[in-house]
């Protein structure tokens, strides 16, 4: 046996793990292949030992390196495991400071333009890190539960945000806001993701399920017809009582467009699984080569998933109501047009993890959950979201409507429509990705030179 200056001894379960410390070597090279002693890297009650190079394939699965898959191991009796792995492992936590620093300055300058930029950036982990705990809770739960679990915390950030803003009766800020996530995940986020996904796989086709995408593109139109009609109803002057017409066709279009949303989430989770799935090809054992790549299994207890959730979405909360108090106040300063925050701006703090997790599944060629990021979001956005706020709304006595006025009305139609072209073949390919990323500069140049005329209203 090699000598060595110093020993670290670990006890766990009665297993004693001997770590060789000042080698300059990998970790296999620290374990004496000579030796006819076999080293038992075991957690296993019925005392079964590992052979030394199958530590190999353990340390390669393992988090991040050896020091990760240590704390790993820690896991069973230390709940710091949890705040490490949640706070600590995501590089975009390093935006989390942002956060109370915003507050902070709210009270000591009241600078709007810092609080606004600050508050974007601190929500930013927040929302990223309230779809892993979504996700890790989801493993616990089943895929039925699990996909509703999604559905209602995938955009739980614009949620909150939308529910302030309602509360303190900015109805167009919760309007364009929501515009904006849809506009923001139909042209940006797909379009991002096919020219990145495109240009990686440049020698190929890149495919989806066409019939899926068709499934959203109709609930996406469905949506546009629930917002247009109280706009045209408005601009033709032929409500039956002007002012109550309008409001009362909004409340019971949302009602319709829940009970749709509803019906879409339950075929999802009942008949969609059984659809055949062109992107996974299964071989002759019956055995799916995008299930023997990777094995995903949960990284934290449920319970820490549930008081994540809750911290998580407490702490949303908070930030978002200084972000909604500085708007104005930003707006003002900076001389920009309150829709443009309201529509380009706002939704980049929602949808950024959205849009990580879009590209990266784009450039795996797993386009089929990329379009249930982006197009999915959409279609839950506008048909779910938006209804739900109206009957809010409705409960608080504030008169929420569907009235998204001519100009926004008029650019959600429009980005619907070039959206399901661009969907109808089932193939992507850099170039799509690229005239989405162009529609969606055009949006926003749009916006910044809009001034809404209902703002003095308000």
């Amino acid at each position: 046996m090699v000598e060595c200056s110093s020993r670290a001894t670990w006890h766990r379960k009665g297993t004693r793990f001997r770590l060789l410390s000042g080698f300059m070597g990998p970790m296999e090279e620290r374990i004496d292949l000579d030796s006819e002693e076999e080293i038992p890297f075991t957690s296993s009650p019925n005392g079964s030992k590992v052979h030394p190079l199958d530590f190999e394939k353990v340390r390669l699965t393992s988090h991040r390196g050896f020091a990760n898959s240590w704390i790993h191991k820690q896991s069973r009796i230390s709940p710091l495991r949890s705040i490490y792995i949640v706070l600590m492992t995501a590089k975009i936590n390093v935006l989390l400071p942002f956060g109370p620093l915003a507050i902070l300055l709210h009270y000591l300058t009241r600078n709007h333009v810092l609080v606004f930029f600050l508050s974007m950036l601190g929500i930013t982990p927040l929302a990223e890190r309230l779809g892993y705990a979504t996700e890790q809770l989801a493993f616990y739960t089943g895929p039925t539960i699990g996909g509703l679990l999604n559905a209602t915390f995938g955009n739980a950030t614009e949620l909150i945000i939308s529910i302030y803003a309602l509360k303190n009766g900015m109805i167009r800020i919760v309007q364009q806001s929501l515009l904006g996530s849809i506009l923001s995940n139909m042209l940006l986020v797909l379009g991002c993701s096919f020219f990145t996904g495109g240009i990686v796989h440049y020698n190929k086709v890149q495919e989806f399920n066409q019939a899926t995408a068709s499934v959203n593109s109709g609930l996406l139109l469905m949506a546009v017809m629930g917002i247009m009609f109280p706009a045209v109803l408005h601009f033709t002057h032929t409500e039956v009582h002007a002012g109550k017409s309008e409001l009362a066709l909004s409340r019971f279009s949302s009602c319709i467009m829940l009970v749709a949303y509803a019906s879409y989430i339950f075929f999802q989770l009942k008949h969609q699984s059984s659809l055949p799935n062109p992107n996974r090809d299964v071989d002759e054992e019956g055995v799916t080569e995008e299930g023997s790549e990777e094995e995903e299994s949960a990284e934290i207890t449920q319970w820490e998933a549930i008081g994540w959730l809750a911290v998580l979405t407490l702490s949303v909360s908070v930030l978002s109501g200084y972000l909604v108090d500085a708007i104005e106040g930003a707006s003002d300063a900076l001389n920009i047009p309150v829709a443009f925050i309201s529509v380009i701006l706002l939704p980049i703090v929602g949808n950024a993890a959205e849009h990580a997790s879009a590209i990266m599944f784009a450039v795996k060629d797993k386009l089929d959950i990329t379009i249930g990021v982006a197009i999915g979001s959409s279609t839950q956005i506008s048909m779910f979201m938006i209804p739900f706020c109206v009957v809010v709304g409705w409960l608080m006595g504030k008169s929420m409507d569907l009235n998204f006025q001519l100009f926004e009305t008029a650019t959600l139609f429009i980005a619907v429509i070039v959206v399901t072209f661009m969907l109808q073949e089932g193939k992507s390919n850099y170039l799509k990705g690229l005239m989405l990323i162009l529609c969606y500069l055009i949006v926003a140049a749009s916006f910044f030179v809009h001034v809404d005329p209902s703002t003095d209203d308000d």
